[in-house]
């Protein structure tokens, strides 16, 4: 079933209403879908490179708009739709947890979710859960899902096709390293 729907996500990139296809899997992919928005934003930019700046942005915008609907479906319908898409990715044990530590973290939770592999929408909803401020969950989404989209627009931009490969296998890896580097460097900055 994920190949299915891999594969149909990637034919709404070759089609005239990409944009809007990308606008929509960017916005779904924030709360409940399981394709990130990457599968349409990569062939798109390397078939239209002037436009790079303009899908990174569409991509940006719709994905916190999209994170903002998995905000509220974790602040106000845990039990009809959060719990089960929780459940379906294996973090409801997860979310006791999460909680104690989210308000005081939860700037931090919602950049590396929004930058690394880590599923976004489980922050999403857990962020509406938790009951996150909106304009910090909001700031925090803006930033780390623009830097995002845009690094992989600018790679694309700038390398074209040859890039290609590097983002789809190891960007997410690299994205993962910085986070841990910057977290790892306050932590330090706390002990000197």
């Amino acid at each position: 079933m994920i190949r299915r729907l891999y594969d149909w996500t990637l034919s709404l990139a070759a089609g005239p209403r990409a944009p809007a296809a990308l606008g929509t899997v960017s916005f779904v992919e924030s709360s409940v879908f399981p394709i990130p928005p990457d599968l349409l934003l990569i062939p798109m930019v390397i078939a239209k490179r002037e436009k790079a700046w303009w899908f990174a942005t569409l991509c940006t915008l719709t994905s916190v708009a999209g994170g903002v609907l998995g905000y509220f479906l974790g602040m106000f319908l845990f039990e009809q739709v959060a719990q089960p898409v929780l459940s379906f990715y294996g973090k409801m044990h997860w979310l006791s947890e999460f909680s104690v530590v989210f308000n005081e973290w939860g700037w931090w939770f919602v950049f590396i979710a929004g930058l690394t592999p880590f599923p976004y929408k489980v922050i999403t909803i857990a962020s509406g859960v938790a009951g996150l401020s909106l304009p910090i969950f909001i700031a925090a989404s803006l930033v780390s899902r623009g830097l995002r989209f845009f690094v992989v627009a600018a790679l694309l931009y700038f390398f074209g096709p040859p890039i290609r490969d590097f983002i789809e296998k190891r960007l997410g890896l690299m994205f993962t390293l910085f986070v841990i580097l910057l977290v790892g460097g306050f932590a330090a900055l706390r002990f000197i």
